[in-house]
């Protein structure tokens, strides 16, 4: 099923990408505490959670057998396979919050955002840019869960990721967390105002 519009019962859907460390996960958070209609999409995973992780918060933490018979019975908005680990979006809360008319937010790679695409063609898609890679590779290191070698790898797939930017409808340089989350809470907000005048 294609759903044709992101306003399908005058709702949004917000795709959020970012290369890892560049803080995407904060500034998401920073949106559903803005704007607590609007609805999270959790993501499935087969990647072992990491210290503080919840699972059905964080990720639908799943065996890669339970992932591959997801894949199977097409279960999956999207699906990629990133550093080693599957990752998927869950199609059914989507579409059930769409028709709704309940705004949802995605947090997804560059990969995912492309295949989202096709399902949902007219989803807001927002690329959140670190101010460099030595700022970035800074934060990866900061992290303290990632070994070198996985550090490096994040590195060299950011300016893969980076370089596909424009593919992004809207694209905002995360140079100062507090800026940042200013600029992007204006942004999803304004959207969403035209959501409530619209369902008036």
């Amino acid at each position: 099923m294609t759903v044709d519009s992101a306003m399908v019962g005058k709702a949004y859907l917000f795709i959020i990408s970012a290369p890892s460390g560049a803080g995407k996960t904060t500034l998401c958070k920073a949106l559903r505490k803005a704007f607590p209609r609007l609805v999270y999409s959790v993501s499935a995973t087969t990647r072992c959670p990491r210290p503080g992780e919840r699972d059905g918060r964080d990720y639908l933490f799943v065996s890669r057998q339970e992932f591959r018979q997801g894949i199977e019975t097409g279960a999956w908005a999207e699906w990629a396979e990133v550093h080693g680990n599957y990752y998927g979006t869950p199609a059914a809360p989507i579409d059930k919050a769409l028709a709704e008319g309940r705004s949802v937010l995605l947090d997804i790679d560059v990969q995912g955002a492309r295949q989202l695409l096709e399902r949902y063609p007219e989803a807001v898609t927002i690329f959140i840019m670190p101010p460099d890679l030595a700022t970035l590779e800074k934060r990866l290191a900061g992290r303290g869960t990632d070994s070198p070698e996985v550090i490096a790898r994040r590195l060299e797939n950011a300016r893969r990721e980076i370089e596909q930017k424009d593919f992004y409808r809207h694209v905002i340089v995360n140079d100062n967390l507090e800026q940042t989350v200013s600029r992007l809470v204006g942004l999803v907000g304004g959207y969403l105002s035209q959501a409530d005048s619209s369902s008036k």
